[in-house]
């Protein structure tokens, strides 16, 4: 920056020379000055334009990286909703599995049921069972040694 004079500038005093006095500045001063800060000033707009394509230039790296990761995140939480899924149909068919088992369970015992009820005394069959029972006597009156053969058996009266 060039100069400011605040002050006039001060006349020699008898005996100094000249050019020991700082001089006014003159039309090449001003001049330098003026073409140095229009250099400035395009250096500024240069480096202003530089700044504003490398800022052009990393935001659409970032939209770029944006729609990357977004693809990424999206076909991730594809994946986690596909494998809910099958667990879930796994589950279910498991659930199905062991309740069919359960049933097919109930169903085997409900039949051996029906086949023991076939020997239930009942009132309609009760003179046809004490019939068989006198026709056909048993004794459950004896001794079993230690191999369970029948040692001794009492005889009916």
């Amino acid at each position: 920056m060039g100069q400011v004079w605040e002050t006039p500038p001060r006349v020699p005093s008898p005996g100094q020379e000249l050019s020991s006095l700082p001089s006014p500045p003159g039309r090449a001063e001003f001049r330098a000055e003026v073409l140095r800060k229009k250099r400035e000033a395009e250096l500024s707009r240069e480096d202003s334009a530089e700044l504003t394509e490398e800022h052009r230039r990393l935001m659409a790296w970032n939209e770029a990286e944006n729609a990357r990761q977004r693809a990424r995140r999206e076909e991730r939480i594809r994946k986690e909703e596909a494998e809910q899924k099958r667990q879930k149909l796994e589950a279910a068919e498991s659930k199905a599995r062991i309740m069919e088992a359960f049933l097919k369970e109930k169903e085997k015992e409900v039949l051996q049921l029906q086949e023991e009820a076939k020997t239930f005394i009942t009132p309609q069959n009760l003179e046809a069972r004490i019939e068989e029972c006198l026709d056909n006597p048993r004794n459950y009156n004896f001794a079993i040694d230690k191999d369970g053969r029948i040692v001794k058996r009492t005889v009916l009266s």
